[in-house]
């Protein structure tokens, strides 16, 4: 049993991604092309963004939009220490130094604000909480941070489609934010895609500038004539049209994909509480507001991971650990600044958080087997 799989579904949506994909193939244009605008418009529809611009990955889209932000050399950004590489190394990528935040002890893995606040600089620019595994940071908390300090706020909301903070969607709540659609998230392509969205029209045209090369495009037209010219220096990350056309048809099903995993969500809870080895199964903390959560993992803190996901393996059961060693401890990011035991609530998650297998193709039966073998292990099992 994989980690993720997406076959089931795919093989369902073949007549609909085939249709997109085709059109592709017969335009001959495969990259910034038609379906490419089409997913653009759909997702800026879906989220309420006014503006949605598609890259070749998520990475890509927070370079780009912390560039279009105006983030660079000499600037510091605050990011979460618990959270996936790209999320600094993106702040590196723009020139800017990361500073890094221990999480919340609430269990919803995200930014500390109090622990931010701590981190202010004349230098700081920016705060950029990330919307992990289920629910959205505490934006209201953080956008008091930033207005306070006069600081922008970035969210890392690439894991955050379909999330909500009162009717506002994911990435919207501050300067702009960014979509992955990297094929294990929740709205998944078959290789790297991503997207930039923000109701900002300035940092709009300057991220879609810096995707392609820079070019100014119409902007120029009226000096030279020509619209491949470079004001600036950009980059080439256009979004691939055969991964759009994926897009748009699994977009369809995008919101029973979402239900799916919350009843698979339930499914794990039911068979989880209780169990002894698991501290803690996922939590959605109280909102001030009316939060829309998507589970985009189902994780849980459990003791002797690394034991227990060997005991996994060994059943055909993939796992993911999130996230081995926290960002602050990171060789390229470590040093005196950073010493061990200097955020510890990012320290202890990645001693203990584990990802189980969960994407809509998994059956309950399925999630009965994982839990089986969990309850197995903590057992003391033969092979212990």
């Amino acid at each position: 049993m994989p980690f993720f799989s997406q076959a089931r579904s795919f093989t369902e949506l073949w007549p609909q991604i085939s249709e997109h994909v085709n059109a592709v193939f017969d335009r001959g244009k495969y990259s910034h092309g038609r379906q490419v605008g089409q997913l653009e418009r759909a997702v800026a529809e879906y989220t309420g963004a006014r503006h949605a611009l598609g890259v070749n990955s998520g990475t890509d889209a927070l370079v780009l939009l912390l560039r279009a932000a105006g983030i660079g050399p000499g600037d510091e950004v605050i990011v979460p220490a618990f959270t996936f590489f790209a999320s600094a190394s993106a702040v590196s990528m723009a020139g800017a130094r990361p500073v890094f935040a221990d999480i919340t002890a609430d269990g919803d893995y995200a930014m500390d604000p109090d622990s931010a606040a701590d981190l202010v600089t004349e230098r700081t620019r920016a705060v950029m909480p990330v919307h992990l595994f289920s629910q959205l940071a505490p934006m209201d908390r953080l956008q008091d941070l930033a207005r306070r300090h006069d600081l922008t706020v970035l969210e890392d909301s690439a894991e955050g489609i379909g999330m909500r903070w009162d009717g506002v969607h994911a990435g919207l709540l501050g300067a702009g934010g960014v979509l992955s659609f990297f094929p294990t998230k929740t709205l998944g392509a078959l290789g790297d895609a991503g997207m930039i969205l923000t109701d900002d029209d300035d940092i709009a045209q300057q991220a879609a500038i810096l995707r392609h090369h820079g070019r100014m495009g119409k902007t120029l037209d009226h000096i030279a004539g020509i619209s491949n010219l470079s004001g600036v220096s950009g980059t080439n990350s256009k979004m691939d049209d055969v991964q759009a056309a994926v897009l748009l048809a699994k977009l369809t099903r995008l919101d029973a994909d979402i239900a799916r995993r919350r009843q698979l969500a339930e499914a794990y809870d039911e068979r989880l509480r209780g169990q002894p080895g698991i501290h803690a199964l996922p939590r959605l903390v109280p909102r001030p507001v009316r939060s829309d959560p998507v589970f985009y993992v189902y994780l849980v803190e459990v003791e002797e991971r690394d034991a227990l996901v060997e005991h996994l393996a060994a059943r055909g059961i993939g796992t993911e650990t999130y996230y081995p060693r926290p960002l602050h401890l990171q060789p390229c990011y470590a040093g005196p600044e950073h010493p061990e035991g200097s955020l510890p609530v990012a320290e202890q998650a990645c001693k203990r958080t584990l990802g189980l297998p969960f994407y809509p193709d998994l059956t309950e039966e399925q999630v009965d087997v994982v839990c089986g073998a969990i309850a197995d292990f903590y057992a003391g099992g033969a092979d212990r």
